[in-house]
């Protein structure tokens, strides 16, 4: 079978800075397929491509078979895109939203209104399909452009950091959406996310910084070949983690302040540790094998430890005094 998404030595520039280096990969018909990376790691520049806003400098991409520089317009007829910028009309009202989607793409009056209650059913906006667009909260506004985006029944959703921005538990619920429409419908979803605990769930992860592709299988797999098992000291002084750090450096997978995370091997290692450092240890604690660990493996950083770009920091701006519930 052909995959539904055909990534083939991609590379993408802006100016001096490297966006994509030489990125292939394949996505599976009905896969929930996710690229994990930090701000910055080259995630929304695939996706953008993709969706045919960008072309790539060298390389090809396909979508649905077909390669989105050379017919761009049949790529888009099967795609539905949820970026991470709002792009909802505030103006309209739910129903009015989707049912211009619809006219957009060409949907028979008849199987668009058929669509339109179904997906505003499936995400739960029914009793709110009048209302202007400006009055929902964040949460619902999130849920209506993932309907808006599958009313002409693509054969791929594209998710650009769906959740960002979003508490908690209306992440939550945002999942829950994605995973009743993939297995529902049987749709192949990329998403991206630097929410590491967001794709567990998925049926494989690709994890990119800098432009590359550093891993990519199941979440199972990818923490069996990559996992660590991480001791986590909060020291009572800096210099103690320090002198810590440079004892076991060899194990060595984050040292900030007083605070060392340390590979571990199992309760002798935390035994032998502890019998070393008691004394001037204020906290500890063990993790076990994580996709965090093997983020950390991989690139040697925490996933957010990038701080925000201008873009970030102007939607938070936005968001402030907001409502965020679902």
């Amino acid at each position: 079978m052909q995959p539904v998404v055909e990534v083939e030595n991609v590379t993408k520039r802006y100016g001096p800075t490297v966006a994509l280096n030489d990125v292939s990969l394949h996505i599976n018909s009905g896969e929930l397929f996710a690229l994990l990376g930090p701000n910055g790691a080259g995630k929304t520049t695939l996706v953008h491509i993709l969706c045919t806003i960008h072309a790539p400098d060298k390389g090809t991409a396909k979508v649905a078979g077909i390669d989105v520089v050379r017919h761009p317009r049949q790529a888009r007829s099967r795609i539905g895109v949820v970026f991470q910028d709002p792009s909802l009309d505030d103006r309209l009202t739910v129903y009015e939203n989707l049912d211009f989607h619809g006219r957009i793409y060409g949907v028979p009056r008849a199987v668009r209104e058929e669509r339109i209650a179904e997906m505003l059913a499936l995400v739960g906006l029914e009793e709110v399909r009048d209302r202007l667009v400006r009055t929902l909260s964040t949460g619902m506004k999130r849920r209506l452009e993932i309907a808006r985006a599958l009313v002409h029944q693509p054969k791929m959703l594209f998710l650009d950091e769906p959740t960002v921005g979003l508490d908690a538990q209306t992440r939550h619920k945002i999942w829950e959406y994605i995973r009743t429409l993939q297995q529902r419908h049987q749709l192949t979803v990329l998403v991206t996310t630097h929410y590491i605990e967001e794709v567990e769930q998925c049926d494989r992860v690709c994890i990119i910084d800098h432009g590359q592709v550093l891993a990519l299988d199941t979440p199972a797999a990818l923490k069996a070949r990559y996992g660590q098992e991480r001791l986590r000291v909060r020291f009572k002084d800096a210099g103690d983690a320090a002198a810590a750090a440079a004892q076991y450096a060899a194990r060595v997978l984050r040292h900030a302040g007083d605070e060392v995370d340390l590979a571990s091997e199992g309760e002798a290692f935390v035994e032998a540790f502890l019998s070393a450092h008691g004394t001037r240890i204020r906290a500890l604690s063990v993790e076990s094998v994580s996709l965090e660990s093997v983020f950390l493996s991989l690139t040697g950083r925490e996933i957010r430890d990038e701080a925000a770009g201008p873009r970030d920091q102007l939607r938070a701006f936005g968001r402030r005094g907001g409502e965020h519930t679902a």
